[in-house]
């Protein structure tokens, strides 16, 4: 099996970067309602030191995701704010003042009149969804490509969404959401933008703000080191936005992770032409959250400005994560992180441990004094994978 990784590095100055759509007072809008939310609990941001020692590294923090309003991910936090801006915005509301009791009212759901919630997902972002329909009251539609998983696709039935597992890959599955949803009048709450289609996939790119809000607060010390995960690459913008105009912006390189079998950002990012590189056809890799063909174009528009490097790393390394997170070294806290959740361990498991890899992290500056922060974005979300991972290979 193949184990090589593959990156690239932009040969280009970073300069300052300023997006107000992303800054601190954006991020504390959106962490202002989702603490609204009954049931909300910050997530951890864990700190595994005898990890990093093993790695020659100075410090390693993971913040696990799996948490996240009890649905295994963090996808939640990104629709169920752009649901609450859609609200808000119809009973004119503004952001800094949003919460739940305005949202959940019978003013609140009254204002979107039975909309039903529609999109397509690899599995989080639909239950994300999903959840928050059941929130407001309302019904939500949700549509994932071929080859899905049997629990991602229970999990959003279970919340009493309609969950339609289709014949096409996940870019166009894309498609045929938005498709359904012109033709029948439904709210399209999608994680990905594309010309004519960027208000919601700001404002879910603002609910995930959440995360780096919470980041900033637990992380004593500042990160010279911030790995993301692609897809879409929504999340990984909205947080490499934040963190590029913060008081870390000097120190820290942001690192993007995608699966070799869908490095959709690293083709865009390398050919520098200002064109979408999509990855066409058949996306076969079992980090199925990051099984993309093409990324997000108000997201790739915020990567190209602030990205330090993009990396495309085997399914071979993601598993080897997910083993070292499951049975961690002594005194370092257990994380269940899934396959696309433990990408970005992976890269640092490749970069660390496989000699042929040491010009990459030389080119990364990764060494005895590096702080590195990581996101798992998922737990266990396909309990049958992770166990043959975890257990049989």
């Amino acid at each position: 099996m193949q184990q090589e990784i593959r990156m690239f590095f932009p040969q280009r100055p970073r300069g300052a970067f300023c997006d107000p759509r992303f800054d601190e007072k954006a991020s504390n809008c959106a962490a202002r309602y989702h603490r609204s939310i009954p049931g909300y609990r910050e997530t951890p941001l864990d700190s595994l030191p005898a990890l990093a020692r093993q790695l020659g590294l100075g410090s390693v923090f993971v913040k696990d995701e799996s948490a996240r309003f009890g649905l295994n991910a963090f996808k939640a936090l990104g629709s169920s704010y752009c649901a609450a801006r859609i609200i808000a915005e119809k009973l004119a509301l503004p952001a800094g003042e949003i919460s739940y009791d305005a949202i959940a009212s019978p003013e609140g759901r009254a204002a979107l009149g039975g909309a039903v919630l529609a999109t397509a997902t690899d599995g989080n972002h639909g239950r994300g969804v999903a959840w928050t329909a059941k929130m407001l009251g309302q019904k939500a539609v949700v549509y994932l490509p071929a080859g899905s998983a049997r629990e991602r696709v229970e999990n959003i039935c279970a919340l009493g969404a309609e969950a339609i597992v289709t014949d096409w890959p996940y870019d166009e599955t894309v498609r045929h959401a938005q498709r359904q949803a012109d033709a029948n009048g439904w709210l399209l709450l999608q994680d990905t933008a594309w010309p004519g289609y960027e208000t919601y996939p700001l404002w879910i790119m603002q609910g995930y703000l959440t995360l780096a809000e919470e980041i900033s607060r637990q992380m004593s010390g500042k990160p010279t080191h911030i790995f993301l995960q692609a897809g879409v690459s929504s999340m990984a913008a909205a947080l490499a936005a934040y963190f590029a105009q913060s008081e870390w912006a000097k120190r820290a390189k942001i690192v993007l992770v995608e699966p070799t079998a869908a490095d959709c950002c690293l083709r865009t990012a390398q050919a520098d032409d200002g064109r979408m590189h999509p990855v066409e056809g058949e996306l076969h890799s079992m980090m199925a959250g990051l099984c993309c063909g093409t990324p997000s174009t108000l997201a790739m528009e915020i990567l190209l400005k602030t990205a330090d490097a993009y990396a495309a790393i085997p399914d071979l390394w993601a598993a080897r994560a997910m083993r070292v997170l499951g049975n961690p070294l002594d005194g370092d806290p257990r994380i269940v992180s899934g396959e696309s959740g433990a990408s970005t361990m992976g890269l640092l498991l490749a970069l660390a441990c496989q000699e042929s890899s040491a010009p990459l992290r030389d080119a990364l500056g990764l060494d005895f004094d590096s702080r590195c922060l990581l996101i798992s974005t998922e737990g266990d979300t396909d309990r049958v994978n992770y166990r043959k991972v975890v257990w049989d290979l």
